[in-house]
């Protein structure tokens, strides 16, 4: 119930009507207050926070490029950043996720061992391409090379943008080719204005489906002064994207990505600077600084002398002089907890734990793989948003052009889109979490293979990154080869 004061009574004795409108408006604000103490605009710790309720692009796109260049400058500067995303492209891609294709034969309509041989000429196909520089458009890196620079630039910038060119090269089958588009290449043409329709670079319809994109032919920071765009269609007329564009998409209608390390810039710029204070008190300390205390006016201390110090060394000071010792108090003994307390945060943002971030490991077992567990839901989660906006749209445009030159064959490819998705079927194998304790951690995956909880196949690739048919091919191999020497007697 709202009490009415002194003040309410009087509006409402000379005008009931707005005496209601304001009990109306008490009571309405009494109720939310009420309702959720973190609404309250009276509590001294809330009242003066105000937060946003624009959409994406007016909450992100005016920060955009200051979040880049701090996000970057840090890369280039700060240990525990650089950390982060080496850990990162470790983890994720490591030397580059690996492909192996696994048609639906079934609706194909072909046979298990049919589509064996498919599927290993389509890999046989796919890596001849990848592993050439021919695949990148800048003849600088192959596929798997390419992997670790564009994830790093989307995590760095919050987004990164492909167009796939076709290069026709002398004495080279594919025309496909990988372009990198750095993400500040992507903006309005002229530096228009965002609009509805038009901003970051991205133009979409009604729906908010993507249409076109406005690419700067040159970096705007590089060395050329002139400012040309080209505008590149969404999608192509056979129904092929034109332009991947890779980011972590948070909000509906979001149009560009947010930078990994936007959410702890302001913790890693302090740790960056307390750092750099400790370290310079710690040097002032080590070097022993010492100045001469001149208690009499009328002498001048000689600036061109020396005062050496040596061990056990006796010096002579003038009258009225003595010394006094810099002393920082250095090493802080508050250092390391206030330290790990902030990188504790950080890894909170960065979704990695203390451990994995800092590579220190000093707990049991039990924590340890704890933290491994935690930071490996993390990869795989961003191995597979990876997979999905990267490896595989490249994938499914080199294939189709090996059908298109009739490097494959694949009859209902090119005009049933079920079809070409049933050729098309993929997984991508990369760098596995390893293994704390060896031995337990084996048995365990063994158990669940035999209890049916889980295959040879997933065990392989979580254990080591390995294929295990192609483990058991080698292995037989290996196993006749021990055998014909004379190494190994028949059981």
């Amino acid at each position: 119930m709202i009490k009415q004061n002194l003040l309410d009574k009087a509006i409402a004795f000379l005008s009931p009507e707005k005496g209601l409108r304001r009990l109306q408006a008490k009571a309405t604000l009494s109720y939310f207050n009420n309702s959720y103490e973190g609404a309250s605009t009276t509590k001294k710790t809330l009242k003066n926070w105000f937060g946003s309720l624009k959409n994406s692009d007016r909450d992100d796109l005016p920060a955009l490029k200051l979040l880049r260049a701090r996000s970057r400058d840090l890369y280039r500067n700060e240990p525990v950043v650089t950390g982060a995303i080496e850990t990162n492209l470790d983890s994720v891609v490591g030397a580059g996720l690996k492909v192996q294709s696994q048609i639906n034969y079934e609706y194909i309509g072909i046979s298990e061992e049919k589509a064996i041989e498919w599927e290993n000429a389509a890999e046989r196909e796919f890596n001849f391409w990848a592993n050439s520089v021919n695949a990148d458009a800048s003849r600088k890196k192959n596929f798997f090379e390419l992997q670790a620079v564009a994830l790093a630039s989307a995590l760095l910038s919050g987004d990164v943008f492909v167009i796939l060119p076709g290069i026709k090269r002398d004495f080279w089958p594919y025309e496909t080719t990988i372009s990198l588009i750095e993400a500040d290449r992507v903006c309005n043409e002229s530096d228009m204005l965002d609009t509805e329709e038009l901003a970051g670079g991205i133009k979409t319809s009604a729906y908010g489906e993507v249409v076109e994109y406005h690419i700067l032919k040159s970096h705007p920071g590089g060395l050329s002064q002139e400012k040309e765009w080209v505008k590149f269609p969404a999608w192509g007329k056979s129904g092929r994207k034109n332009v991947i564009h890779l980011f972590k998409q948070i909000r509906p209608g979001q149009r560009r990505g947010i930078p990994y390390l936007a959410p702890v810039l302001k913790h890693l710029k302090v740790l960056g600077d307390y750092t750099d204070a400790e370290l310079t008190a710690a040097l002032v300390s080590a070097l022993f600084t010492v100045f001469i205390k001149n208690e009499n006016p009328d002498m001048l201390f000689d600036n061109e002398g020396e005062l050496k110090l040596g061990a056990g060394a006796i010096v002579g000071l003038n009258p009225m002089e003595s010394i006094e010792i810099a002393d920082p108090k250095r090493p802080n003994s508050a250092y390391d907890a206030f330290i790990k307390s902030i990188i504790e945060q950080i890894g909170v943002g960065l979704n990695l734990p203390y451990e994995i971030l800092m590579k220190h490991f000093e707990s049991s077992y039990t924590a340890a793989r704890a933290s491994f567990l935690e930071a490996w839901r993390t990869f795989k989660s961003r191995r597979a948003w990876f997979v999905n906006g990267f490896c595989q749209p490249i994938y499914e445009a080199v294939i189709t052009e090996a059908v298109l030159q009739g490097r494959l064959e694949a009859p209902g490819f090119l005009d049933d889109p079920f079809m070409k998705a049933a050729y098309l079927h993929t997984t991508w194998m990369g760098p596995a979490p390893g293994q704390i304790n060896e031995k337990v951690e084996t048995a365990a995956a063994a158990l669940r293979v035999q209890e049916g909880f889980s295959t040879r196949a997933k065990e392989s690739a979580e254990m080591n990154g390995t294929d295990f048919e192609t483990n058991v091919r080698k292995a037989k191999r290996e196993n006749k080869l021990m055998k014909d020497s004379g190494l190994k007697e028949d059981k």
